[in-house]
């Protein structure tokens, strides 16, 4: 009775997964299972993820459960978000249930069709939890930069620190502006501006005057040479 429903479901099994399904001896074979998952977006997950699901017939099968392994084909690019060495023991848990539920009647395409979607669930919700950890980094970042506008606590001490720093501030600006006021003013009246003259060494130090000895810089000789000229004040 087990051999004859292995040879029916194998037959079965060679028209769903004509592209898929390898033989590997006269009660063995695997099954290639492609993955359909999001696109994360990132050039390693271009190309879906790829299982395959190797089954061994025991002789009393289906009455008791086939021999499974999950395994990765050869050189397959591996996933960011799965790892076959890591996830086997999760999914073939995952097919315990289904195994169960079915001794006694093939269970090998309904076993396919539970791994492909046990795999894509882990990937998805390991997708799911990338991107809210983006998100909560994306925040982090928002916030750190929203506090660099953030001015400095106001506190009464530093109110009236800055309110008396202002005060001297724009009564300087006022005391400026009242003194170029007055001197525009007294230009317009005609008010000559106090005139003064230089000492020699400030005409010299100017360049005002010219081959002087340097020792008589301060003397009579040097304002006696120059001691028309004046400058303003």
């Amino acid at each position: 009775m087990g051999l004859e429903e292995q040879n029916e479901e194998r037959e079965v099994l060679d028209s769903i997964f004509p592209d898929e399904i390898t033989d590997v001896s006269d009660n063995s074979f695997r099954i290639s299972i492609t993955l359909d998952v999001p696109d994360d977006g990132s050039a390693e997950a271009s190309d879906p993820p790829t299982i395959v699901l190797n089954v061994t017939y025991p002789e009393a099968y289906p009455d008791v459960a086939p021999h499974l392994d999950i395994t990765a084909p050869p050189n397959a690019p591996k996933h960011p978000q799965f790892d076959i060495s890591v996830d086997k023991p999760q999914l073939l848990d995952a097919l315990q249930p289904t195994i169960e539920d079915s001794l006694g009647m093939a269970m090998v395409y309904t076993l396919v069709t539970t791994l492909k979607e046990a795999a894509e669930v882990l990937i998805s919700d390991r997708l799911r939890q990338a991107e809210e950890v983006k998100e909560v980094e994306v925040r982090k970042k928002e916030e750190e930069e929203n506090r660099k506008f953030h001015g400095t606590l106001v506190t009464r001490e530093r109110f009236l620190e800055w309110r008396e720093k202002f005060r001297k501030e724009m009564e300087e600006k006022e005391r400026k502006q009242r003194e170029e006021e007055e001197a525009e003013e007294k230009k317009k009246r005609g008010v000559k501006v106090e005139e003064k003259k230089l000492t020699g060494r400030q005409l010299w130090e100017r360049g005002l005057v010219g081959k002087i000895d340097e020792d008589d810089l301060d003397g009579d000789d040097a304002v006696a040479g120059i001691e028309k000229l004046k400058v303003e004040a």
